[in-house]
């Protein structure tokens, strides 16, 4: 920086001392004063153009710009117009005079003087666009984290369940919580809008959402929590990853991690998560079909069953999937028993009802026929309705 301070004060100093010997010296060097203006303004806006250049790649990379890179523009830009004024009331006078043969020595004086001026204000500015950066990564938001979810529904049945899981996640002696029920029953989107809310009311400062699936891939799962922490691995190891994740989770004051869909135990050392006792700070809120792989498996210390929607949140919930269609009279009998069918599951209210959509009274029939089957295609695990329901005293 000093080597650069250095450099602009010399070229400002090759231009600009104040003339004390003669104060004709403006006259005498008024071509070189407005070519010296020329030049240097010719290398402000190449770099003032290369910057931005630099400012649009880093912006499609989605990064954040330097606030005094935009300062600086905003400068460069200045200082052109102004510069490119002096230059016009140049010429213009020297055009009115006849290309310089009726010339005013007062105004040449006027004029190369501003020049010289200028001159020293654009190299002072083309010094300060030096940067070694133009800008900086930012950590993106969760994209369901900063309103309400497309989708989501606040049924009544389960907002006390939502108050206490929020609650939990809000207790010091409490570090993982657990989210069971059945495939379509709303698990996933029941924890983000918890996340969203714990987040509006600040009980934590980062919240990072990981699937594990049914075959947990280890390194996918590092990936997906570093990419939402702006870590990048430098190790390629199993090992070393979760040696960079633990330390960069411990960096967080107060951060929830969402494990998704859980099936069998997840060694959470093998991942990088640390353990309640090396970082009180981090918090687990899981979610799985079967409450025994968050109590035995996971050793989530509370947990809370999701159960079926209730008969009038069923019907709710169809309605207003499927529209105004259901306002034909030959369809309004058979919806409330195609809704009825879809035995209270969110995700098969939906998909069904996205289905029938704008579709005839045959079409409806095939629907409730195919519903009511025993075994119907439309619940992924069979038998997984009944056990749950029967766990959760609901019958079948």
């Amino acid at each position: 920086m000093d080597e650069i301070a250095t450099s602009i004060a010399a070229k400002v100093s090759e231009y600009f001392v104040e003339p004390i010997i003669h104060p004709l010296s403006y006259i005498w060097n008024y071509k070189t004063n407005f070519q010296n203006l020329e030049t240097e303004l010719r290398k402000l806006n190449g770099r003032r153009e290369a910057v931005e250049h630099s400012v649009e790649a880093s912006r499609r990379n989605g990064e954040e710009i330097e606030q005094q890179v935009n300062s600086w523009i905003d400068s460069a830009k200045k200082i052109n117009n102004e510069a490119s004024q002096v230059i016009q009331e140049n010429q213009q006078a020297n055009t009115e005079c006849l290309n310089g043969w009726c010339s005013n020595p007062v105004k040449r004086h006027k004029h190369s003087r501003k020049a010289a001026k200028k001159v020293k204000a654009v190299v002072e500015v083309f010094g300060e666009g030096d940067f070694e950066r133009v800008s900086y990564r930012t950590i993106p938001e969760e994209t369901w984290l900063p309103s309400l979810m497309k989708g989501y529904e606040a049924f009544e049945s389960r907002m006390s369940t939502s108050k206490d899981i929020l609650s939990e996640l809000g207790n010091p002696d409490v570090n993982m919580v657990g989210v069971c029920g059945q495939s379509g029953i709303g698990k996933t989107m029941l924890v983000k809008e918890i996340a969203r809310q714990a987040k509006v009311k600040k009980l934590f400062d980062e919240i990072v959402f990981a699937e594990v699936s049914k075959t947990p891939d280890i390194k996918k799962i590092q990936g997906e929590i570093a990419d939402k922490l702006g870590l990048q691995f430098r190790k390629e190891s199993e090992s070393g990853r979760a040696r960079a994740l633990c330390a960069r989770l411990k960096k967080e004051n107060k951060i929830l991690l969402i494990l998704d869909d859980i099936w069998g135990r997840l060694d959470l050392d093998k991942v990088g998560i640390p353990s309640e006792e090396d970082h009180k700070g981090c918090k687990l809120l899981l979610t799985a079909r079967d409450q025994d792989v968050l109590a035995s498996k996971m050793d989530s210390q509370s947990n809370f069953p999701i159960g079926v929607l209730n008969e009038e949140e069923a019907w709710s919930l169809f309605k207003k999937t499927v529209g105004n269609c259901i306002e034909d009279p030959n369809l309004d009998s058979i919806a409330k028993d195609v809704a009825k069918a879809c035995r209270g599951v969110p995700k098969v209210i939906v998909t069904k009802a996205r289905e029938l959509k704008h579709k005839g009274e045959y079409e409806w029939k095939n629907a409730l026929v195919e519903l009511r089957k025993p075994y119907s295609k439309s619940f992924n695990v069979a038998g997984s309705f009944r056990n749950l329901s029967m766990k959760l005293g609901l019958g079948s």
